[in-house]
């Protein structure tokens, strides 16, 4: 027996017991074994279950489960730290023929995913509003802005944020709206916050470093600026700034 052999067959319900697998007595040990593979799907559903709340909630808890066996057979952990675990779900739900009519579901897992690498997050330190008000008195078009590594942009053609905040915040029922959203931690919870129109493209071109000059061009100069900065630096989110 190899080691993926026992990998294999430890992530699939269906397979045989390894052959060769026995207990310190030398004996068959199909009982042990089953347990240890209830164990592990339990353990990595949980981990998949508190990476994806709000999947979770439009799906119900015994289709996630189902769905979960699924998506560890197609993809089995890479890294031995749970936490990383599940970012290709917003992949496996675009081809799971089982949620096809719920076209939206990949862009709630891409928010439920981008939340939980806000979280886990480096900490940062925010520019002092004093210095930042310093810096707009200049020159402003030039400045470079550097944000906090825990801020997520997420772009969708679908109301996610409308639907984040009724699973999670009693939102009212989301309408059909498109929705881009960025995910903010000011202290330790991340949440996220829908975008006006233009203004993702507006932080991608931060975020790729370029000037606030060139990033409103980027984003067709619809983005207010003023409220999008009070935003960030109410959420602690730009910590640097340079010329």
């Amino acid at each position: 027996m190899t080691q993926s052999q026992f990998a294999r067959a430890l992530l699939d319900p269906d397979a045989a017991v390894p052959a060769g697998l026995v207990d310190p007595l030398g004996r068959p040990a199909p009982k042990r074994f089953a347990v240890y593979r209830n164990n592990v799907f339990s353990s990595l559903t949980s981990a998949l279950e508190a990476a994806f709340p709000t999947v979770r909630k439009l799906v119900g808890d015994d289709f996630f489960a189902a769905m979960a066996r699924e998506f560890l057979r197609a993809h089995p952990p890479t890294s031995r730290i749970l936490m990383l675990y599940g970012a290709a779900m917003p992949e496996f739900l675009a081809g799971f023929r089982q949620v096809a009519h719920l076209a939206y579901l990949p862009d709630v897992a891409r928010l439920d995913q981008a939340i939980r690498e806000s979280y886990h997050a480096a900490d940062s330190a925010p520019l002092p509003e004093a210095e930042f008000q310093r810096l707009l008195g200049e020159d402003i078009a030039s400045l470079r802005l550097t944000l906090a590594p825990s801020l997520r942009v997420v772009r969708s053609r679908w109301p996610v944020h409308a639907i984040w905040a009724a699973n999670h915040e009693s939102g009212p029922a989301p309408q059909a709206v498109v929705q881009d959203v960025v995910v903010l931690r000011p202290e330790f919870d991340p949440r996220p916050w829908p975008l006006p129109p233009g203004t993702a493209a507006f932080l991608a071109g931060l975020l790729e470093g370029r000037t606030l000059g060139d990033s409103l061009d980027m984003a067709g100069g619809t983005v207010d600026l003023s409220v999008l900065l009070a935003l960030l630096i109410s959420n602690r989110a730009i910590i640097g700034a340079a010329a």
